[in-house]
């Protein structure tokens, strides 16, 4: 087997990145637009680096796009590589007390539609400080955000806590109020009464596939999971379909939806309060471009 460590070059980097890429985006189509070069110079690509590697890293072709077992471990590798490089970078800058830099922010979904959620805000007077700063926003599930934020992937982090980590650092933000609901169709639909506990143990439920409150709470309740959807709006489309009963933020449905589609299910029991919270790693310590941010979120949350 070759190996390609011994002299990394700026051109081995730059092929990580584009094997970074494609993965990313799920295949060489796909990687096209994000990386703006043609398949045929995206394969060239990958073919040297596998060929630099002396391993194959994925099939492509007819079948689709797949990563070997190599594959997953050379793209982990690689992630935690650049993610150092650009950490690197981030201190340089610091030493000059320049901003300058790329930024990532891993947050939950339908988090926009909450009033009290001003991350928008927070970004908006970060950039008027540092407007050099390359901004990214990946919406992923609450365990892949606090995953993410503690192998280097993401700078910070913004979700509701599920086991919190010691090597974290959380600060509240805000918070959101789940209730039940039903769709048109249900035979719940339409029903201005307190519903039983036991009436509504009885009606199919659809939640989140991934730890997090959601799945916490439901398990409580007792609600048997009979659909599960990776997102709110998959769980919103299922309560639509008029078979299953769901939580939703009521942000969320108030703002995307009207009373005539779906319906909050009466009962004081069946709903929570979510609490969302900040979060990044607390060794090594924030670089510049991640506490100027993490100074803005708190500015812009608790003035």
């Amino acid at each position: 087997m070759k190996a390609l460590l011994g002299q990394l070059s700026d051109m081995d980097i730059r092929l990580l990145r584009v094997f970074i890429s494609v993965v990313d985006s799920g295949g060489i189509s796909a990687a096209e637009m994000e990386l703006n070069i043609g398949r045929s110079t995206i394969s060239r690509h990958l073919q040297t680096l596998e060929g630099r590697l002396g391993m194959v890293l994925c099939h492509r072709g007819r079948g689709g796009f797949s990563l070997t077992s190599e594959g997953k471990q050379i793209y982990d590798s690689a992630v935690r590589l650049v993610r150092s490089i650009e950490g690197f970078r981030n201190e340089v800058n610091d030493l000059h007390q320049s901003l300058k830099g790329h930024l990532v922010i891993a947050m939950f979904d339908m988090t926009t539609t909450n009033p009290d959620c001003k991350v928008n805000e927070a970004i908006r007077h970060y950039v008027e400080r540092a407007p050099d700063i390359s901004i990214e926003i990946h919406v992923v599930p609450v365990n892949e955000i606090e995953k993410g934020v503690i192998d280097g992937r993401y700078d910070i982090g913004i979700a509701p806590p599920t086991r919190r980590s010691e090597s974290l650092e959380y600060m509240p933000l805000f918070g959101e109020k789940m209730a039940l609901y039903c769709g048109k169709g249900h035979a719940l639909f339409g029903r201005t009464d307190t519903i039983s506990v036991q009436e509504i143990l009885e009606q199919r439920y659809t939640g989140l596939t991934f730890s997090s409150p959601n799945m916490e709470h439901s398990n409580t309740l007792g609600l048997i999971k009979s659909a599960g959807a990776s997102n709110q709006e998959g769980i919103m489309t299922l309560i639509r379909s008029g078979q299953y009963i769901g939580f939703l933020p009521e942000h969320f449905v108030e703002h995307m939806i009207g009373e005539e589609q779906i319906q909050k299910i009466q009962n004081p029991k069946f709903s929570y309060h979510c609490e969302f919270t900040s979060i990044h790693r607390k060794s090594p310590k924030p670089t510049r471009v991640v506490q100027q941010f993490i100074d803005a979120l708190s500015h812009t949350m608790h003035p």
